[in-house]
C-alpha cells in the first residue's frame, strides 16, 4: 500500500487559522506506519488527513481518509469508500465556510451558533448513507464541530455519532458485560483522545494522537477478523 507523505511545513503554510495556528510539525515521520502495522498506518493516514485540511489541499485529504475508510469500512467497494471520504472532506470544507468570516483568530463570534449548518450536516449525512451508519450520525458530529468552536459540551455529542460510525465498522455497537451500558465505550473515548491531542497542536502531541488510534484501529480491525 502506498501512503502519503508531507514536507516539513510552517505555521504559515496552513490555511485556516482556526484550526492550523501554532503547528510546528515535523510531518516527513507521517505515511511510514505501512511498515509496520495497518492499524498504525490507517492512524497516521488519519492524521494526515487533519493535517490537509489545516493545509487546504482538498484532494490530499480525501485521498488520506480514502487509506483509512477503505479498511475501516470493509464492506464498501473502493468507489464507495472513497465517495464516503469525499464526502468527510466535504463536510471539513463546509465547515470552514460557516466559520469563514465568524472567526477572528481565537475569538468566536456567538453568531456561529445560529449560522447555517446544514451544508455541513447535508455532507455528513450523504457519508453514513454511503457508509450505512444511524442517521443521528450526521447531526451529531455537526453539533459537536459546532460546540467545539463555540465552547459548548463537543465530547458528548461526538462520543454519540462516533458510536454510529464503529458500529457500521464492526457490524453492531459494542455493549458492556455488565455496569456503564449507559456510557458510549471505550473506543469512543480513544478517538475523543486523539482529537484532543490533536487541539494541542504541537508535533508530540501528533505522535501521541497517532498512538492512541493506532489502538482504536486495531480494535476494530480485530472485530472484523473475528466475524470472518
Amino acid at each position: 500500500m502506498n501512503s502519503q507523505t508531507l514536507d516539513p511545513t510552517s505555521t504559515a503554510q496552513f490555511g485556516t487559522p482556526t484550526d492550523a495556528e501554532g503547528y510546528d510539525i515535523d510531518t516527513d515521520s507521517f505515511g511510514e506506519a505501512d511498515e509496520r502495522s495497518l492499524a498504525a498506518f490507517m492512524s497516521e493516514q488519519t492524521c494526515l488527513g487533519f493535517i490537509y485540511h489545516d493545509r487546504r489541499e482538498y484532494e490530499a485529504a480525501v485521498e488520506a481518509f480514502f487509506e483509512v475508510d477503505r479498511h475501516q469500512f470493509a464492506h464498501l467497494t473502493d468507489e464507495e469508500a472513497r465517495e464516503a471520504a469525499r464526502a468527510l472532506t466535504d463536510a471539513f470544507w463546509a465547515k470552514d465556510e460557516v466559520e469563514e468570516g465568524i472567526i477572528d483568530g481565537a475569538d468566536v463570534d456567538p453568531e456561529l451558533d445560529d449560522a447555517d449548518w446544514s451544508s455541513v450536516e447535508d455532507a455528513l449525512a450523504r457519508r453514513a448513507e454511503i457508509v450505512g451508519m444511524d442517521g443521528e450520525y450526521a447531526p451529531k458530529t455537526t453539533e459537536a464541530w459546532r460546540n467545539h468552536k463555540t465552547g459548548g459540551d463537543y465530547w458528548t455529542p461526538t462520543m454519540a455519532a462516533q458510536r454510529h460510525e464503529i458500529a457500521a465498522a464492526i457490524g453492531s455497537y459494542q455493549e458492556k458485560p455488565k455496569y456503564g451500558q449507559s456510557g458510549y465505550g471505550h473506543l469512543t473515548t480513544r478517538y475523543l483522545t486523539g482529537l484532543e491531542l490533536h487541539d494541542m497542536h504541537t508535533e508530540r502531541h501528533w505522535k501521541e494522537a497517532a498512538e492512541v488510534m493506532a489502538t482504536y484501529y486495531a480494535e476494530i480491525l480485530g472485530a472484523q477478523e473475528a466475524d470472518r
